[in-house]
């Protein structure tokens, strides 16, 4: 029991980049599991942190579709996208021309203090890179272009969001060692890909490596994790269970883990630790696109760990 708590407590810290940890070695099974638990506490608290931080999850408060030609956004009732924060009654005109996506200015000028990448607006095109896209910033307000499938959106965030300035917290279930399994990695022949549906009806094409089986309340249940990033060193399972009615978010929940012990391509095995759960940010605003869970990964189990449904 000992060696898996510490197992765990290290896992756990590496998978979610949690703060370097100054405790002592635990000594035994009690000591180690109040560090576990620690750790987890710590977690979440960085959850709150982040996702009600000045650009967080709770600020979203935009997804607005780009048509082909021009589309002027701004807090006036005349735009086709409308900004709904305090914000200039006119921005701009964003055109959508194929791959191409230009910003342009009103015959008045951009607005004072507009500005893209940090430096005052000018009519130039706008970088869609998912990695690096170009960010437009007025006060508290900050604006994208996202490509979506073969079509085009304008995230809108507002750092003084009634959701970011009324967050209270979220709800978690009780830290729980039952819900920390150990699961045998079966890796898929390579270059397998998995469709994964979104709540915009969109369709992700992400590598899938192989699955994950485990054993939860007696059942052998499995699950299938894939690589959201190429640059990632963590499997991502996106999953739903019987919870999902009653008290977790009905869509989805996520979960990250380090790879398996002996790697992608091998047999070998992993820790699922289900007190990680979290919800997407589907949870905190329609604005998000979330992906859904494979029909694989609709488990017919209630896990009674991780992340509660988001209350306002």
């Amino acid at each position: 029991m000992l060696k898996r708590i510490i197992l765990l407590a290290s896992i756990f810290s590496s998978a979610l980049a949690l703060p370097a940890q100054t405790s002592a070695a635990p000594k035994n099974a009690a000591d180690a599991a109040a560090q576990w638990k620690q750790r987890i506490a710590t977690w979440r608290a960085q959850r709150d942190k982040e996702l009600s931080a000045p650009d967080g999850w709770l600020t979203l408060i935009g997804l607005e579709w780009l048509k082909s030609g021009g589309n002027s956004f701004g807090a006036a009732a005349d735009n086709s996208v409308p900004i709904k924060a305090k914000a200039p009654e006119h921005f701009g005109i964003i055109t959508v021309s194929g791959k191409t996506i230009q910003l342009l200015s009103y015959p008045t000028g951009f607005p004072a203090n507009f500005q893209v990448n940090g430096k005052p607006a000018r009519e130039d095109k706008l970088s869609t890179d998912g990695d690096n896209p170009s960010t437009m910033t007025w006060q508290g307000i900050t604006m994208v272009v996202l490509e979506r499938g073969d079509r085009y959106a304008l995230r809108i965030k507002d750092a003084n969001s009634p959701a970011r300035t009324g967050f209270n917290g979220l709800h978690w279930y009780a830290p729980d060692l039952n819900y920390a399994v150990e699961a045998k990695w079966i890796p898929y022949p390579p270059g397998h890909t998995e469709k994964i549906p979104t709540i915009i009806g969109t369709t992700l094409n992400l590598p899938a490596p192989g699955l994950a089986e485990f054993t939860l309340n007696g059942k052998t249940l499995r699950l299938e994790p894939v690589i959201e990033d190429p640059h990632d060193s963590t499997l991502f399972f996106i999953l739903r269970d019987e919870t999902s009615k009653t008290t977790t978010y009905e869509a989805a929940r996520f979960l990250r883990t380090p790879f398996p012990d002996h790697g992608l391509d091998k047999p070998g095995t992993l820790i699922l630790d289900f007190n990680q759960l979290y919800n997407p940010p589907c949870a905190y605003t329609p604005y998000a696109t979330c992906p859904l869970p494979p029909p694989q990964n609709r488990l017919t189990i209630p896990i009674e760990a991780g992340e509660q449904r988001y209350s306002h």
